[in-house]
């Protein structure tokens, strides 16, 4: 009968198989990646998913609200939370974080890759990662744009404002290898991704600023 490694702790065993998961996951995405291909990467037994996770698909989870957990902790939106800093302030905080979480190339790069082929090939975790994260996110965006348009749009049209900033920052990310032949300049350092973020942030005031003024067309 096989067992576990013996030189590993039930711990170290299990953080093992959760940053292989994340390696296999991103690179192949979840309906690719097997239970085999995890605990080969990990070096542990083949039976070890089932006995820490119970499946693939509870390995998968975790391993996903893993990974928005850590880039959240390395991005945080503290500024952008702080209701006594003027709109404008909050906006840029939460554009440059955003832009620089898509874009990090770092190890957490696999995070932005997971999480990517979640969104473009959805599993039943993305349900889980919308009410843990993305909605109090797009709230916190809404708030913001609430507080430079100020009332009289409907919420419909605060969710389409919303979604025109994100996806202003998300061209960037899924046009990657567009942008890497076309111009890789505006995103081949960390000083060219902030002047990047910076023109999101001017481009997303000057139109928040002509619905303000009533300026909006029918």
């Amino acid at each position: 009968m096989n067992r576990f490694d013996p030189p590993l702790s039930q711990d170290a065993t299990r953080e093992r198989l959760l940053q292989a998961a994340l390696d296999v996951f991103a690179e192949k995405g979840f309906h690719e990646a097997t239970v085999r291909d995890i605990c080969a990467r990990a070096e542990v037994n083949a039976a070890s998913v089932n006995y820490y996770f119970r499946s693939k698909e509870a390995l998968y989870s975790e391993v996903l609200a893993a990974a928005f957990r850590e880039t959240h902790e390395r991005y945080p939106d503290t500024l952008a939370r702080d209701p006594t800093l003027p709109p404008e302030v909050r906006l840029r905080q939460f554009i440059s974080n955003f832009l620089a979480r898509l874009l990090d190339e770092t190890h957490l790069g696999r995070h932005g890759k997971l999480i990517a082929r979640e969104i473009t090939d959805p599993t039943a975790a993305l349900d889980q990662v919308i009410e843990s994260t993305m909605k109090p996110r797009c709230a916190l965006l809404q708030s913001i744009i609430a507080e430079l348009v100020g009332p009289g749009l409907s919420e419909a049209d605060m969710h389409r404002l919303g979604l025109s900033i994100v996806g202003q920052c998300l061209m960037y990310r899924h046009s990657r290898s567009l942008i890497d032949r076309l111009c890789p300049e505006i995103i081949a350092t960390p000083e060219e991704i902030e002047k990047t973020a910076e023109h999101i942030v001017c481009f997303s005031l000057a139109a928040l600023r002509h619905l303000s003024a009533g300026e909006a067309g029918p």
